[in-house]
């Protein structure tokens, strides 16, 4: 009975103290690697004071409308640089590198990723502003969408909320009262009424569609569904109607 009571009691314990861990995967940039990367033609390295000091970075590329873009749990952003100059010329885009991750300084967690992407959003006006979240950046895309005026949302794999995905992976556990950072994004979307282009890969295994579907269904502003055909989680750039799709999306509005 001892041993039971270690394991239903200690393996919660664990995975509570261990979840920053398991959530965020920090991609760090070395400085040499982000100056040889900044000396790119129409390529800025920009940084930011947060509130609390930490010192944040993106990747800043100049055109119109600007797309401030959040990546996933485990993205290195500066990768995204090569692909939004071929895919969509004369756009803007803001490349964020989360507290941890790339040049940014800190570390990362749902209320500060939050209030870092108001930050960012701040501090580069534009005529029309589009936000597109990846995976884990879909929770932050729409945390800021819930808070400023932008032109439209794009998601890719997104979830309905943090908590309904590990109740999936960990069933055995009570992850509605361990996870700290619960990214709740459907009980936003019924406020936000900027456009979304939602985008899910059909054979998601980390994310199933299932999840962006409720999200979807909750959304208030006009919506389009993409589907991405034999796609997983890690693939959705390879298909054929990805990159179009998103592009039709940023030139229609």
């Amino acid at each position: 009975m001892a041993i039971i009571g270690v394991i239903v009691i200690g393996l919660p314990l664990l995975l509570y103290l261990a979840q920053d861990s398991l959530i965020f995967f920090p991609q760090r940039l070395g400085e040499s690697q982000r100056a040889q990367t900044a000396s790119r033609p129409g390529v800025e390295s920009v940084f930011a004071d947060a509130a609390d000091g930490t010192r944040l970075h993106a990747w800043h590329v100049k055109g119109d409308p600007l797309v401030i873009y959040f990546g996933g749990n485990a993205e290195q952003v500066s990768w995204m640089l090569d692909h939004v100059a071929l895919r969509t010329p004369g756009v803007g885009w803001l490349l964020v590198d989360y507290r941890g991750y790339g040049a940014s300084g800190g570390s990362p967690s749902e209320r500060a990723l939050a209030e870092d992407a108001l930050r960012w959003y701040d501090r580069f006006p534009a005529r029309k502003t589009y936000l597109f979240g990846r995976s884990l950046g879909s929770g932050v895309a729409v945390q800021l969408a819930a808070a400023r005026p932008v032109a439209g949302v794009i998601l890719v794999a997104p979830f309905d909320s943090l908590v309904e995905v590990g109740k999936r992976h960990y069933p055995f556990l009570p992850v509605g009262w361990m996870l700290k950072h619960r990214f709740d994004s459907v009980s936003l979307a019924p406020k936000i009424t900027a456009p979304l282009l939602c985008i899910v890969a059909t054979d998601d295994e980390i994310i199933p569609a299932v999840h962006a579907k409720r999200l979807y269904d909750a959304w208030a502003g006009e919506k389009h569904w993409i589907g991405l055909e034999g796609a997983g989680h890690n693939s959705t750039d390879n298909a054929s109607n990805y990159w179009t799709s998103i592009s039709a999306f940023l030139q229609k509005k």
